[in-house]
């Protein structure tokens, strides 16, 4: 998306602190300037000016080609949420006490998070070993496509 294309920067700036997401500033600048924006454009856009990242990543955390079909399990999820708070990111009123008893559970255990993509599950709770010094099983290598920072 050119400079060009930009009516008011400073409207589009305040979308993004708002969290407005980006089909919702799609649909909004095609109604107020009849100007039709793809949802990628608007993430290029912040990238291109240096904006913050509106998702958190973090790839020390989730270090792994994750596939489609274990995208939405719980542990994810919490791993997702534990990098929110690492990066000191808002984290809604109901995830909080989820991760609390998620963090706890695996410290009383003293398990951690393993990922096998090639199971059905894909995630588990796995005996934490004398190396896993976090909440995960690290792998060899990280094989995430999304590392944390752009």
């Amino acid at each position: 998306m050119g400079a060009s294309e930009i009516q008011d920067e400073g409207e589009v700036k305040r979308w993004f602190d708002e969290g407005r997401t980006y089909q919702w500033m799609c649909d909004e600048y095609l109604r107020k300037y009849n100007i039709q924006r793809s949802v990628s454009s608007w993430s290029m856009y912040r990238r291109r000016k240096g904006w913050t990242r509106r998702i958190t990543r973090d790839d020390n955390l989730i270090p792994w080609l994750v596939k489609k079909e274990h995208r939405w399990d719980y542990l994810l999820a919490m791993l997702r949420v534990e990098g929110r708070r690492r990066a000191g990111r808002e984290i809604r009123d109901v995830d909080l006490p989820r991760l609390a008893a998620f963090r706890r559970d695996l410290i009383e255990r003293d398990l951690v998070v393993h990922y096998d993509p090639d199971t059905e599950e894909g995630f588990f709770s796995v005996p934490a070993r004398p190396e896993d010094t976090d909440l995960i099983r690290k792998p060899g290598r990280k094989t995430t496509p999304r590392p944390a920072a752009d």
